[in-house]
């Protein structure tokens, strides 16, 4: 470290008075001067308005996607990168920015995704051509990997008190499912009244706000600054996950043995094995994994996998559900998911007191069973709609996750040194990621094994239209009309009554699934330790200022 930064004799309060030798060039981790006189919990609004601009940018375009096919006329593949290249870029980049808030200012960092994600969605809107808006896309991805890790490390560093904390997280978690269900409504809002970049055009004054807003409300923080950021190392991440995510994607499409899957996830798994071997070689590591030899810290990490695969890939198998077999429009079928996203609210609203209450052990573990025993309940679904019983188990689908969600988030945030909360909270973040990568792949797979069989050799139906009708039931209701007569409509029987088989062999897994997560969590602390906020790892971090 340039520049040793050494402790005066103690002033009134007993926060030690830091001195700097002449000539020291480099900035103390905290400025005082950042957040002096401002509440911590207007930063945690500030920070809140951040992450819900990222998590409504995530969903806003699915709704979009016919108008900008008509109108910009992608491919099949440009379609398909246009949706998929915001959270692949995304979560192949928070590694990297994560531990560059780190090293060079936590504000820093998030105040450039501000300025590049407004950049992105003006580039976005008017964008003329598939390759445009792809691109555009892509350094949305990054801005928001930039916003991401920022939001979540900030947190860490101005609620030291771990009650406050445990709060400002539940307030944090329950705005990113506000995001996620407010995304494909306002998105609807909007195309009803302007073209498909209106959807990223409302980012613009957003972000022209949060900057200045940003820049003055927001603390600066680091971690320590000991020997050089390793570039190797974060770029090794980036590649690494990039591959890894994009082979998890392309697997859940059904094409799991092709080239396009293998290498890349290859490619991108001996990355990241390679990324770890460097980093406990190195003196300064990009990421302390030493984290991960903490029980509760790993077992987070996992908690927080395996909560997204369930909800991801149930998500998206209920919307066809709800609109191929029971016939909803799309606008119904996001009323009908409504009640998910506010219980996930209420949840993360109550989840303070929950924590204080049950421990972190007993938080993770009841969130998983209630999970497990609302997916469970969902195989009652059928052929018929029964509006009562999935308003009931969506609400308690939606707390229960949410529950495990908080509880995880919390205890590893607690459990992370505070000079490593951007590494900490991209990681977090990326297993966020990766856990709905493999949530849509494992489950949508296991969908499909059990549903081609229902409809590939319906009697009176062709062999080849069969085989085209087992790639999805959206597929073979538009093979059956094609059919016509007796065929098509035995064809759009079969396809219904196979597509429900697969529903609950799934929901089965998904179930399973959740319970290992309850038996994974009783390896974390049984208690909230609510003691003094932990120390600085090194002696050489300045304290936090005091914030009213």
């Amino acid at each position: 470290m340039s520049g040793t930064t050494t402790a005066g004799p103690p002033r009134a309060g007993g926060v030690p008075r830091q001195r700097y030798r002449r000539g020291q060039r480099q900035r103390p981790p905290y400025e005082p001067s950042a957040c002096a006189g401002v509440s911590r919990w207007t930063v945690l609004v500030v920070l809140c308005v951040s992450l819900l601009l990222v998590a409504v940018d995530a969903t806003v375009l699915h709704v979009a996607v016919p108008a900008v096919t008509e109108d910009l006329r992608p491919g099949a593949i440009q379609l398909l990168w246009i949706v998929d290249v915001y959270p692949l870029v995304c979560a192949s980049l928070l590694i990297l920015f994560g531990t560059l808030g780190d090293r060079v200012g936590r504000r820093r960092v998030l105040l450039l995704g501000y300025g590049l994600f407004g950049t992105a969605s003006a580039l976005a809107a008017f964008a003329p051509t598939p390759e445009v808006l792809i691109g555009a896309r892509a350094l949305l991805g990054a801005g928001g990997a930039m916003i991401m890790p920022a939001t979540l490390s900030i947190l860490r560093q101005v609620f030291p008190d771990r009650r406050e904390r445990a709060l400002a997280v539940g307030v944090w978690s329950a705005v990113a499912a506000v995001g996620a269900a407010v995304g494909p409504l306002l998105g609807g809002f909007l195309l009803e009244h302007f073209w498909w970049g209106s959807v990223f055009l409302i980012n613009i004054p957003l972000m022209a706000a949060a900057l200045p807003v940003g820049r003055w409300l927001l603390p600066e923080s680091t971690g320590p600054r000991d020997g050089p950021w390793d570039v190797t190392g974060a770029l090794m991440a980036a590649f690494g996950l990039f591959g890894l995510v994009l082979g998890v994607k392309r697997a859940g499409t059904g094409e799991a043995l092709s080239l396009g899957t293998v290498v890349p996830g290859a490619v991108g798994a001996a990355l990241l094995v390679l990324f770890v071997r460097r980093q406990r070689r190195r003196a300064h590591p990009l990421v302390d994994l030493r984290m991960f030899s903490r029980p509760a810290f790993g077992t987070s990490v996992g908690c927080i996998v395996l909560a997204m695969l369930a909800l991801v890939g149930l998500e998206l198998i209920a919307a066809q559900y709800l609109q191929l077999v029971l016939g909803l429009t799309p606008l119904e079928t996001g009323l009908r998911l409504l009640p998910l996203t506010l219980a996930a609210m209420a949840a993360g609203l109550v989840g303070s007191r929950m924590l204080q209450w049950l421990g972190p052990r007993a938080m993770v573990a009841l969130g998983f069973v209630l999970t497990a025993a609302a997916v469970a309940s969902l195989t009652a679904m059928g052929l018929h709609d029964r509006p009562g019983a999935l308003f009931g188990c969506f609400v308690l689908l939606g707390f229960g996750l949410e529950t495990t969600l908080f509880g995880a988030y919390e205890s590893m945030l607690s459990e992370a040194p505070a000079e490593s909360a951007g590494g900490a909270a991209a990681i977090g973040e990326t297993s966020y990621q990766l856990g709905a990568g493999i949530g849509i792949a494992l489950l949508g797979s296991v969908m499909n094994a059990a549903y081609a069989p229902g409809v590939a050799s319906v009697p009176g139906v062709p062999s080849a239209a069969g085989a085209s009708a087992s790639h999805s039931l959206g597929e073979a209701y538009d093979v059956a009309s094609r059919l016509g007569g007796p065929a098509g409509a035995a064809l759009r029987a079969a396809a219904r009554d196979a597509f429900v088989h697969g529903l609950h062999v799934t929901l089965a897994l998904s179930a399973c699934l959740l319970l290992v997560g309850a038996v994974a969590a009783l390896r974390l602390p049984r208690a909230m330790d609510c003691g003094a906020a932990p120390s600085p790892a090194s002696a050489e971090e300045v304290p936090a200022p005091p914030v009213r």
